[in-house]
């Protein structure tokens, strides 16, 4: 058994924009959930032992569906889930996107609801994976390289809570709302650093 399944806590991931504390870690129950996406969920943990800091392809539309936002709209709506709404579930970064793992389904209900609440042309585009398609998961230990997937939320349970589409899309139009009215703030307010936020996730559960 590899060092990262005898010792979670070896899975440290710190806040991006150059702050130290911790902000996840995957546990064993969440690589289990992860796993649980592919049709041979043993065969994928045993190639993650061989690979642990190799980034992983699973497909969307049984165990979890992703929303793909802009990094700064998702930091946006990430600060009001965790700070007015019932938290998140895992979420990653990659490539300047952050991805929100969403209860499966998502892909195709949130977009409808954008655009019959008419707030479609608010929101930057959102990339919606769900069946039949797939996403790079983040490793399921930390490497130095700031190009590679990275968790800020990770999965920690067998049975992690997921956001529904009512609850991003609630968190779509609060981010667009937060957005409006810091453009309408005077500039002698800086705004406060959003790097430097941890999420507490036992508040989902």
């Amino acid at each position: 058994m590899t060092a990262w399944l005898r010792d979670p806590s070896l899975l440290t991931y710190a806040v991006p924009d150059g702050q130290d504390h911790v902000a996840a870690r995957v546990t064993p129950p969440g690589a289990g959930w992860l796993a649980s996406a592919e049709a041979y969920p043993r065969s994928a943990l045993a190639q993650w032992e061989k690979r642990a800091t190799a980034p992983a392809v699973l497909p969307c539309g049984s165990a979890f569906d992703v929303v793909n936002v802009p990094a700064i709209f998702g930091r946006r709506m990430l600060d009001r889930l965790w700070a007015e709404g019932p938290g998140s579930g895992p979420v990653s970064m990659h490539r300047g996107r952050m991805m929100l793992f969403a209860v499966p389904g998502t892909a195709q209900r949130l977009p409808s609801l954008l655009d019959w609440e008419e707030w479609g042309d608010a929101v930057p585009p959102l990339l919606c994976h769900g069946t039949g398609d797939a996403v790079t998961v983040p490793p399921l230990t930390s490497t130095d390289d700031s190009s590679e997937p990275r968790w800020l939320v990770a999965p920690d349970t067998r049975r992690p809570w997921l956001p529904g589409p009512e609850v991003l899309l609630w968190a779509c139009v609060r981010a667009v709302r937060a957005k409006a009215a810091g453009e309408a703030r005077l500039s002698i307010f800086p705004p406060a650093d959003q790097g430097a936020n941890v999420y507490d996730v036992s508040r989902r559960r």
